[in-house]
């Protein structure tokens, strides 16, 4: 949440008279003031009670405010001081204040005492000083009128006067600023460099060598310039492999704060989660429509045309954290509420909306209402579950029309099998304690199921105790579930699902407190946005859901909406240069960063409407700039003028991700199992050293198949408690909350994570048992090594020093030849060339 207080000290000096202490008030009583009642007062009441306009007409910022009261009449009674509206009020007897949750027993018995004791209050403190948050910005005219909040509109394309650096219309909106600011734009990248970064911006993985020097020679002009007819080639060549679906819906998992387990002491897992990961890798390899995806996350159920792709994007709703086992179960059911605003709001609109879950927003036009509103789209969602596993899957799973997985169908069918023999074996159990005593009618009567319980419960107090015939009937009733739930080969999804029955009213929570409920409110998108009149569907008595998550999805895939469009061409635009053109790309409120390129963001927000949405052609658009193709190397006017490349006269080079650095670490050494795509996510091999860090060490992290863990990374069991450690140390995506921009730390553990860890050394010797088998000569060797990591073909003199170093473990630290290719090996995936992209 981006808060920044702004805080005003109020000392408005009201004049005590000379008698508002009363003379009977002794040094115990004034103690009492100043060391328990005042720091109360600050803590829990003067946020309301102080300024010009106290809430209730009522000051409680000096004595006199107190006696002279507001609108329900005097705080205190110095007469009858049990009849104080104060006293009351914190004692929740009529008014409950504070709001935010009765004070403690101790703080309740201080006010009685100081109220009883006379009020005592020093001579000295005239009125007390307050620190008051200044007033949350309001909706009207003006504030309407921010840049973000307006309609998108084309711009005109601008007119440059040298169109030499122009490839397309993007380098009109970006030469206009920078011949404006007297900047040169760099040069464009080299053709290996370009096809390299296109590799990885897309796919995630390294190119092969040979198709960097083909694709090199194909797109390369001649002087410095580039063949775009070729360049357009590769783009499409590469929006074409499987692969793209894995890295660009890595992103979108960042956003949607996806994991697979619940958090909390348990973290227990999350049934089928899995399904919408594929679900989301599928979506970008299909180039689903951009509105549609909206439309199928947070209302797949509720289309008309829902499928079993739409289903299991509602798995959507079920991303978060769920504490199991709350100490205050409707305080977890709105922080889990809480939790899709949240992330709705900053995903798909780009507004901090939860600030305003215990107040007005303080930075952007958005009432506490409004979030309300915004909240009760999903007030009826059932809870993920409970507190049992059970529960979860009665409330958030479902079948979808959909075959499951072979393996899947063969393990459920064996579990099924087993646990009717299960309770199979229980219920002869009991029987063969009463068979003997059945008379022959019993005997008859007792070979048809329905009258089996009425019999056993005849022999309760005599050959069976209570204990018995009860776990003789819950035997009975899970025999008869078991055959009503027959595994039926039909895949299992987690999903959204609504309690329709019991739609109740929508409070604003005073303070945010779900205690303290204030008025009543219905469905309604932030007024700032000049949205639509809401209008709620009837809903049949049939109906499985209320339809309302329909509604507000259709208003946020809108092209009328104004953040939408804007939103996600800013992210497609920061995942290929690294920041957006909007750098607060979740926050487009008045805190945010104004875009550095405001004409062009609408101008590209516009072509993503007209596409249909696609995100690929926003790539090809995108990736055919001067903007995009330009190097990474700096020139020094532009450097001084620009050294945060605000205005892209260069390309930003970047680090690769951490996923991007544990594939292509298996890549390099030829073990990465890319081929392998979708279905349960796998489990890598994790030092007992990190699992120690759990509450139940290495509780919930299976063991998979050596073919599996080498399979990529967005295929790696995501435990919130439990993250593999190559992928956290690299900056892994924070699965508590919504991550909008990976931020790039540097830090000891990386380094010691790549030099020194198992997983490290494991790979080196795999990499130098690769090169065993592909090369014969030492010189050949470091030849491959550095050409499989840096996709270039070394020069001389970097093979000498591969050859050097090699000779320097062996006669100085005494290693043999395998070994000293292994330490040569793990030097090679430690190179800057490897980790960084120009």
């Amino acid at each position: 949440m981006f808060r920044h207080a702004l805080f005003i000290a109020l000392s408005v000096v009201v004049l005590c008279p000379a008698n508002s202490v009363i003379a009977n008030h002794d040094d115990g009583n004034l103690k009492l003031f100043t060391e328990e009642i005042l720091p109360l007062l600050k803590a829990n009441c003067l946020k309301c009670h102080s300024g010009e306009k106290p809430k209730g007409g009522l000051s409680l910022t000096s004595r006199q405010g107190l006696l002279e009261g507001g609108e329900s009449g005097p705080a205190v009674d110095l007469q009858n001081h049990a009849d104080s509206v104060l006293l009351q009020a914190i004692n929740f007897d009529g008014y409950e204040m504070p709001p935010t949750g009765k004070m403690s027993p101790k703080q309740i018995a201080a006010f009685t005492q100081w109220v009883a004791g006379g009020l005592a209050w020093p001579e000295d403190l005239h009125e007390i000083e307050v620190e008051q948050e200044p007033d949350a910005p309001e909706v009207n005219e003006k504030s309407k009128q921010f840049w973000s909040f307006q309609p998108v509109r084309k711009p005109a394309v601008p007119e440059v006067k040298s169109t030499s650096f122009v490839q397309n219309d993007i380098d009109r909106f970006i030469a206009e600023k920078l011949q404006t600011a007297g900047l040169s734009p760099s040069p464009p990248a080299e053709p290996t460099e370009l096809v390299r970064r296109m590799h990885y911006d897309l796919l995630g993985l390294p190119p092969e060598p040979t198709f960097v020097q083909q694709w090199s020679e194909r797109i390369s002009g001649g002087k410095g310039r580039l063949k775009q007819d070729a360049v357009s080639e590769l783009i499409d060549q590469l929006l074409k492999s499987p692969h793209y679906g894995e890295k660009w819906g890595r992103h979108w998992l960042d956003l949607v704060r996806y994991a697979e387990t619940n958090s909390y002491e348990r973290d227990g897992a999350k049934p089928f989660v899995w399904r919408y990961r594929d679900y989301v890798i599928d979506a970008f390899n299909q180039d689903k429509p951009y509105d549609r995806f909206i439309l199928e996350q947070l209302a797949g159920d509720e289309l008309s045309d829902s499928t079993p792709d739409s289903m299991i994007a509602t798995g959507y709703y079920r991303l978060g954290r769920w504490d199991d086992e709350p100490a205050d179960p409707k305080l977890a059911l709105y922080d889990e509420l809480d939790d899709i605003v949240t992330t709705t709001g900053q995903t798909f609109l780009g507004l901090t909306v939860n600030c305003a879950r215990c107040h007005d927003h303080k930075i952007d036009p958005v009432p506490q209402r409004d979030y309300y509103r915004l909240l009760s789209f999903f007030q009826n969602i059932q809870r993920y579950g409970v507190r049992s596993e059970d529960s979860v899957r009665q409330a958030s799973v479902a079948e979808i029309d959909k075959a499951a997985d072979p393996d899947q169908v063969t393990e459920a069918t064996q579990k099924y099998e087993n646990e009717i023999k299960d309770a199979r074996k229980q219920l002869k159990q009991i029987e063969d304690l009463i068979w003997d005593s059945l008379e022959n009618v019993e005997k008859e009567e007792f070979q048809y199921e329905m009258n089996r319980v009425p019999i056993v419960e005849e022999r309760e107090g005599s050959l069976l105790t209570d204990r018995q015939v009860n776990r003789y009937r819950k035997q009975t009733e899970r025999l008869r579930d078991l055959r009503a739930n027959k595994p039926s080969g039909l895949a299992s999804a987690l999903v959204v699902k609504e309690n329709v029955q019991q739609i109740g009213p929508t409070y604003v929570l005073t303070r945010g407190n779900p205690h303290v409920e204030g008025e009543v409110v219905t469905p309604g998108f932030p007024a700032v946005l000049s949205p639509p009149e809401v209008v709620m569907p009837q809903v049949p008595e049939s109906a499985a859901s209320s339809g309302r998550r329909r509604v507000l999805a259709n208003w946020i895939a809108s092209p009328e909406n104004p953040l939408t469009a804007r939103v996600m061409i800013n992210r497609i635009w920061q995942y290929h240069f690294g920041r957006g053109i909007v750098r607060t790309s979740s926050d487009f409120g008045f805190q945010g960063s104004r875009p550095t390129h405001p004409e062009l963001l609408d101008w590209l927000a516009s072509e993503f409407i007209s596409s249909g949405w696609s995100v690929k052609q926003m790539h090809r658009l995108i990736m055919s700039s001067a903007v995009y193709q330009m190097s990474s190397r700096p020139n020094e006017q532009s450097y001084a003028k620009d050294p945060t490349n605000d205005l892209f006269w260069r390309f930003d080079m970047r680090r690769l991700t951490a996923e991007e650095i544990r594939d292509s670490i298996l890549w390099v050494n030829g073990s990465l199992n890319a081929d392998k795509m979708y279905g349960p996510s796998i489990f890598t091999d994790i030092p007992d050293a990190v699992k120690a860090g759990q509450s139940r060490p290495g509780a919930g992290w299976g063991q998979s198949s050596p073919e599996d863990k080498v399979r990529r990374s967005i295929y790696i069991h995501v435990k919130r408690s439990l993250l593999d450690p190559i992928l956290e140390s690299f900056d892994y995506a924070d699965t508590d909350q919504s991550c909008p921009v990976r931020f790039v730390t540097t830090q000891p553990t990386q380094a010691l994570g790549l030099l020194n860890s198992d997983f490290s050394l494991q790979q080196a010797q795999i990499f130098a048992g690769y090169l065993k088998q592909h090369s014969e000569t030492e010189t050949d060797r470091v030849k491959l090594a550095l050409i499989r990591v840096t996709q270039r073909n070394p020069t001389d003199d970097e093979i000498a020093r591969g050859i050097n170093l090699m000779n320097d473990l062996r006669t100085v630290h005494q290693m043999d030849a395998d070994e000293s290719l292994t330490y040569f090996c793990l030097v090679a995936l430690n190179l800057n060339e490897f980790l960084y992209l120009d």
